[in-house]
């Protein structure tokens, strides 16, 4: 079986200070320089680093070789990602053909954060600012123009995970059903596309207050990295979608580190892309999940990833 191999290209940036500023790069490495698929060598590199900040987070991610090693496709075929390069990306190449483990293969200590204190608290003030960049913005909202079901549609309904004063929706995009769920009520209050909003913790209580084939599409930005029962969740994503129904996750390499889980601050971009796409595997009622890249300038502004999935039609 072949063997996933990734190579990062510069050490992760700690933070100095407690996150409450914007967000710090996130990621074991702000760029992936390689990607490569070996049936022969067995590790890759960045071994040392990650085992550096699994000591500092006191807390491990003992699965992910052995969970990355069923995501290979063989042959030895490597793939480079920069901007000289117009080459696959490797978060687009990784959830290709994916061998699955018959069980989710991380452990509890894997969805750790650095700060366990209570989310409700941290993010008690409002912060009205945008967490990537203006490409990276402009690029989602150019993906999502694409995707989402057309402005004004009768009977359409989209929710909004993890949401807050800014969705980075299309411009004028109009519903007339679109619910946003956070953890600041001050930013929801403020967030324009909304027509109505709820303020739960989704990492005390991941059940979702709606109906059964309820949604037409679920989002969340940049906010995935945070969910500490997030298969809980994706589950709940499924139920409330409608058959055929579209659920979208961006990211980036950014976040506020103290309160993204061990298992993501740990690994690199197209770890994370598998990462969440085995949150639609093992949550189960999805087709299989696809990635994006979506970095409208690779090595010059913020990267931007999408991994998404759709609810299994019914007959």
């Amino acid at each position: 079986m072949a063997l996933l191999r990734l190579g990062f290209a510069r050490p992760h940036r700690l933070p100095t200070l407690p996150c409450l500023s914007p967000p710090f790069s996130c990621s074991a490495s702000a760029t992936v320089s390689a990607f490569h698929f070996s049936t022969e060598q067995r590790g890759w590199k960045g071994r040392e680093s990650r085992a550096r900040r699994r000591l500092l987070l006191g807390v491990g991610i003992p699965f992910l070789g052995q969970f990355m090693n069923m995501a290979g496709r063989g042959g030895g075929k490597s793939f480079l990602a920069s901007a000289k390069q117009q080459s696959a990306s490797p978060v687009e190449e990784v959830l290709k053909n994916v061998e699955w483990p018959e069980q989710f293969p991380f452990k509890q200590e894997d969805f750790q954060r650095f700060d366990e204190s209570s989310d409700s608290v941290f993010y008690e003030t409002p912060r009205f600012v945008t967490h990537i960049d203006d490409p990276a913005i402009a690029a989602l909202n150019e993906y999502y123009a694409k995707v989402f079901p057309p402005s004004n549609t009768p009977g359409i309904s989209l929710l909004d995970l993890c949401s807050s004063w800014v969705s980075h929706f299309p411009a004028g995009y109009k519903q007339d059903r679109i619910v946003g769920m956070g953890m600041n009520e001050e930013e929801l209050k403020r967030n324009p596309v909304l027509t109505e909003y709820i303020v739960q913790d989704l990492n005390i209580n991941p059940k979702l207050p709606f109906e059964d084939n309820s949604f037409d599409v679920i989002t969340n930005v940049v906010s995935v990295d945070y969910l500490t029962k997030p298969i809980d969740v994706f589950k709940e994503m499924c139920r409330i979608l409608k058959p055929g129904g579209l659920a979208i996750m961006s990211f980036s390499n950014r976040c506020f580190f103290t309160k993204a889980i061990s298992i993501w601050t740990s690994t690199g971009d197209a770890d994370h892309a598998l990462i969440v796409g085995s949150y639609f595997h093992y949550a189960g009622g999805y087709e299989p999940p696809q990635a994006v890249d979506i970095s409208p300038n690779p090595g010059r502004s913020d990267p931007m990833y999408i991994v998404y999935s759709r609810k299994v039609s019914t007959a």
